[in-house]
């Protein structure tokens, strides 16, 4: 929440109306149904977790190909003059970002994956993980983490799966030497349009595939196993917290000092933390955090503290950084697996908001151990008018811009939004052989910004996730507004908005945003076109009528938006 005296723009005070009064109540909802239900989902989902790891990899193995034979079979029979679009069989309120999944509710022929949940190898000798699109992060950490190696990326999330990350969007604290979750993939099996089933390799002949899969959203193919770079590990993160205090330009400067180096060294282990992450707090204080692996004998050498935030009794993760504010710069060693997954129990800071004293230490002893409520069902329990009004009252926005401009970023965001807390977090974004849906700003290599290399331009995902501050004084509020100025703002820095949050983006607009060349390619000749809903029309806000499904399946952009209006 910010801590500004006065507001930035004298707004008019808004009426209230009934939905302000359930949304302040609706943690009994939360506490009494959302919480009990979430726990015990959890609970199951772990002992099918469990009774999975119990059978052999050549098990698991051959009940995949027996399963990918029924998703074969199934498109095959889907009549395409008769059904609707191919899509899976998950509810619409079952995905955990906040886009609302309305194009389920028009016309669609279901294929069911729920199957594929399946860890198939962790191979410890090529360093890949061969994993089915349904395994969360919760599960991949469990099952690698005790073994010193893990996913390159590893989303902070426990509910965040695979074919999500890859499909859409993933981002972690090592994100600024691996790049996005998709970019450590290695490969991806794919059942094509058609039924043909095929593996997509970067130097293969479905590279173009291969290339077009990340942010398509599932409208290429339906992936149904990704095989992923493993890496070495440590028992404990040795954590860094570093308070910086001034402009939001100052705090934009500390943040990129504290993992780029300013001589341009970039790839240099001794210079460039394991992992990188910020928040910001208010307009002028910010705990910059970085982390390197550290073996159980060092974290137990006399001296360090240990400190296992995983426990269900613990601060929250981000007011436990805070405290550098007031103590300064400390040092402690945190669990690998715990420290991955800090952000789970309350989900960023979501948590306060959907109940207001749950980060109360009485709160935490007796009930902690529920947290956290499903996102899932939390968007199970609101109905039409409860989804819209956290549409236009509420932020859940991430902005991907290049690293050089983040110090833009936040005084944008404080403008329009005050939001706080802010997330900072940065990734590669690498220069590849063919032109993907995002892409580097053309030059980059020749700038040598700080962060920058040759090979990639350092992005920064700027998270902006919390009520605005108009709307916790009561004020008026135009989140639609709001977000339709942040696209365009984003459109002309050069950055891109993850497909899971709810946008406002017409059809001419998207295409600014995201190249659409290879991502067109690759649906006319794959046969997507006609099968799959195209990305657009998937991440549309709002209900598709039929009209708009049958436009959909015959859609083919002649040319990408982006060529006409430079």
């Amino acid at each position: 929440m910010s801590d500004l005296e006065v507001p930035l723009t004298e707004r008019p005070k808004r009426k209230k109306i009934w939905v302000d009064y359930f949304v302040n109540f609706r943690w009994i909802i939360v506490i009494f149904v959302v919480l009990p239900i979430s726990f015990t989902l959890y609970f199951l989902t772990y002992l099918g977790d469990v009774k999975s790891e119990m059978k052999s990899y050549k098990k698991r193995q051959k009940e995949h190909d027996e399963n990918v034979k029924k998703v074969v079979k199934r498109l095959k029979e889907r009549n395409a003059s008769k059904d609707g679009l191919v899509c899976t069989a998950r509810k619409p309120w079952i995905a955990v970002g906040m886009r609302n999944v309305d194009y389920k509710r028009a016309r669609h022929f279901e294929v069911d994956l729920s199957a594929f949940r399946n860890i198939l190898e962790i191979d410890t000798e090529r360093m890949i993980a061969k994993v089915e699109p349904l395994v969360n992060m919760g599960q991949i950490s469990r099952a690698t983490v005790p073994l010193n190696v893990s996913l390159a990326v590893v989303a902070e999330l426990d509910d965040l799966t695979v074919g999500g990350l890859i499909n859409g969007y993933g981002i972690e604290g090592s994100s600024h030497i691996y790049g996005l979750f998709s970019d450590t993939v290695v490969a991806y099996e794919i059942v094509l349009a058609d039924g043909q089933v095929v593996r997509a390799t970067k130097d293969n002949e479905y590279a173009d595939l291969f290339y077009a899969i990340p942010w398509s959203q599932g409208t290429l193919g339906l992936l149904v196993s990704a095989e992923i770079k493993l890496i070495h590990i440590k028992e404990y993160m040795k954590l860094t917290y570093h308070p910086v205090r001034g402009s939001l330009k100052d705090l934009a400067q500390g943040y990129i000092d504290s993992f780029a180096p300013r001589d341009g060294d970039q790839d240099n282990p001794e210079k460039v933390p394991d992992f990188v992450e910020t928040m910001i707090y208010n307009p002028h204080e910010g705990v910059m955090m970085t982390g390197r692996y550290a073996s159980k004998e060092e974290a137990k050498q006399k001296g360090n503290k240990i400190n296992s935030v995983g426990w269900w009794f613990k601060p929250w993760f981000y007011q436990h950084a805070q405290t550098a504010l007031k103590k300064g710069e400390f040092v402690e060693y945190i669990p690998t697996r715990e420290y991955y997954h800090r952000h789970t129990r309350c989900l960023y800071w979501e948590g306060k908001l959907i109940l207001p004293f749950a980060d109360q230490f009485w709160f935490r002893f007796l009930l902690g151990w529920l947290m956290p409520p499903k996102v899932s069902l939390l968007k199970a329990t609101q109905g039409e008018a409860i989804r819209n009004y956290y549409h236009e009252m509420h932020v859940i926005q991430d902005l991907l811009v290049p690293l050089y401009k983040v110090g833009d970023a936040l005084e944008w965001v404080h403008r329009e939004m005050e939001v706080y807390p802010i997330w900072l977090c940065p990734h590669k974004l690498f220069r590849l052989p063919i032109k993907t849906m995002i892409y580097p700003e053309p030059g980059f290599e020749t700038q040598r910004r700080q962060g920058d290399t040759s090979y990639a331009q350092m992005y920064t995902d700027v998270g902006v996730y919390y009520a605005p501050g108009p709307v916790l004084r009561g004020e008026v509020f135009d989140g639609s507004e709001a977000v339709r100025r942040l696209e365009q703002w984003l459109i002309e820095n050069h950055g891109f908005q993850p497909q899971y949050a709810v946008s406002e983006l017409n059809e001419k607009n998207f295409w600014r945003m995201f190249d659409g060349g290879l991502y067109e390619e690759t649906r006319k000749k794959y046969k997507a076109v006609g099968t799959f809903m195209s990305v657009y029309y998937k991440c549309k806000k709002g209900r598709k009528t039929e009209k708009e499904v049958q436009e959909a399946e015959q859609a083919q952009l002649e040319t990408p938006y982006a060529e006409l209006d430079p």
